[in-house]
């Protein structure tokens, strides 16, 4: 390969030959040269500093280095070195025939295959090959773990439930059709408001909030339908209301249920015929405005006791969202749990934090009465309150929580699991082939379970589990 074709390569494939016989490194460099970007070394110390300075995804280690001095520690030293530079480096590891004990320390330290001398070329191509490809393999996992983990459009979860909401949301925001999201307190229901606007045709367009509940009723039509100078006492000059604000994007009720009799009666003119008229006004002023609602109370109820009205209810729930409430989804607990704890980690300038598994036990046996909005405020207290990076349960403040119904032996297997993890993960600062041998697993499947419980490596990368970081 040459120079310039190296240059415009997506990826630079670096190889480092470690061997004190020139005559070898001559030989592995002329055989590997065309395919790589070859790096060589022939003594220990000059071997780690190729490593730091090139970060090689593969080396070829010759497992005798330095022969005059405790041959067969050398090579192994420099293993070791290069795994914790890079827990996903390659290491072919080099070795004398009738040099099995040493191999297989290699092997249980980590390295990726070994080859017995005489070394014949082709053979080590083949596995220097496989050994790039692996090495692949291994950095595209590692980077789905570090990526940050945001959910559909900020949508954060694993159920079901979640899933089938996600689904609604793509189906129904190309439509012009107006959206009921029914849901308790704090179940998110301006989050999907907002994720249904932003996939829209609508989504450079204008999204306006107004919560229903929150403005006094005699302010509200006009904080809604604008008014005109002089139509009240106080109307000093015209006011636009949140409709005009709103034209050609969304507007967003929260609460709709709290809405009067007389502000039900416009609303529903409104969608009928696409017009509205300021306060004090008679001039009818056409909108193009899309409609999404949210209430948290039992609309079909209160329309039954006349509380709300009956044809605007079927006009606004001809496309309905129901939210279950936190305690229903114990599968998005700990995801959304550690969403917030990053996040709050950032906001309050604090190291990146991790949860015990004896927290994210207490968070999911909770039943969660204030649902995604408690959490994230429980969650950013207790950031506030943890002091060495490890937020545990006394951090959360749950040590008296009501269990809630839903949490079974699987879910304590896999707390159980996970924490194992966690603490092999801890005890070896995050050098992934010592706590798979710590665990007994292989690394292979140490990234699985990894993967499986968001669990990133770089929260564990030089902590130890009794050294308390600096706070910011």
């Amino acid at each position: 390969m040459t120079n310039s074709e190296r240059t415009n390569a997506t990826v630079t494939r670096t190889l480092l030959i470690v061997d004190d016989e020139p005559e070898v490194v001559a030989l592995m460099r002329r055989a590997f040269d065309t395919n790589y970007e070859v790096i060589t070394a022939s003594q220990e110390q000059e071997a780690v500093l190729a490593c730091e300075r090139h970060r090689p995804q593969v080396v070829i280690l010759d497992l005798t280095l330095d022969a005059a001095s405790r041959p067969e520690l050398a090579g192994l030293r420099v293993l070791d070195r290069i795994l914790q530079l890079d827990p996903n480096t390659r290491v072919i590891i080099v070795t004398g025939n009738g040099d099995d004990a040493n191999a297989l320390s290699a092997m249980r330290r980590g390295a990726f295959d070994y080859y017995f001398k005489p070394i014949r070329l082709e053979e080590l191509k083949t596995i220097t090959q496989r050994a790039f490809h692996i090495y692949d393999l291994y950095r595209r996992a590692h980077d789905e773990l570090v990526r940050p983990q945001a959910g559909f459009d900020g949508i954060v979860g694993a159920s079901k439930s979640l899933r089938e909401i996600i689904g609604f949301v793509r189906r129904v925001a190309p439509s012009d059709i107006s959206v009921l999201i029914c849901g308790e307190s704090g179940t998110g229901k301006e989050l999907i408001a907002h994720a249904i606007h932003r996939h829209s045709p609508r989504r450079n367009n204008p999204f306006v909030a107004v919560n229903c509940g929150a403005i006094p009723e005699n302010l509200l039509e006009s904080e809604l339908f604008g008014h005109e100078r002089g139509s009240f006492t106080g109307a000093y000059t015209q006011k636009k209301g949140k409709f005009e604000a709103a034209h050609t994007g969304t507007l967003f009720l929260d609460e709709i249920g709290e809405l009067a009799p007389p502000l039900q009666v416009k609303l529903l003119r409104f969608l009928q015929d696409r017009k509205i008229e300021r306060v004090g006004s008679t001039h009818p002023i056409d909108l193009d405005v899309r409609i999404v609602a949210a209430t948290n109370r039992d609309l079909k109820r209160d329309m039954e006791n006349h509380v709300f009205r009956e044809d605007l209810y079927y006009r606004l729930k001809v496309v309905p969202l129901v939210i279950p409430p936190l305690r229903e989804r114990a599968e998005d607990i700990v995801p959304l749990a550690r969403h917030f704890l990053q996040k709050y980690c950032r906001e309050h300038h604090k190291p990146r934090a991790v949860l015990t598994a004896e927290a994210e036990r207490a968070l999911v046996s909770y039943a969660w009465p204030g649902n995604v909005r408690e959490l994230e405020n429980l969650i950013s207290r207790a950031v506030v309150l943890s002091t060495n990076g490890v937020v545990g349960r006394s951090d959360l403040g749950l040590s008296s929580a009501p269990p809630a119904g839903n949490v079974n032996l699987k879910l304590a297997k896999k707390a159980i699991e996970e924490d194992f993890v966690k603490k092999a993960l801890m005890r070896h600062h995050g050098v992934i082939s010592r706590a798979a041998r710590d665990l007994g697993i292989s690394r292979v499947n140490l990234y699985e379970l990894m993967h499986r419980y968001g669990i990133q490596i770089q929260d564990f990368k030089g902590r130890s589990p009794h050294t308390k970081q600096q706070v910011a």
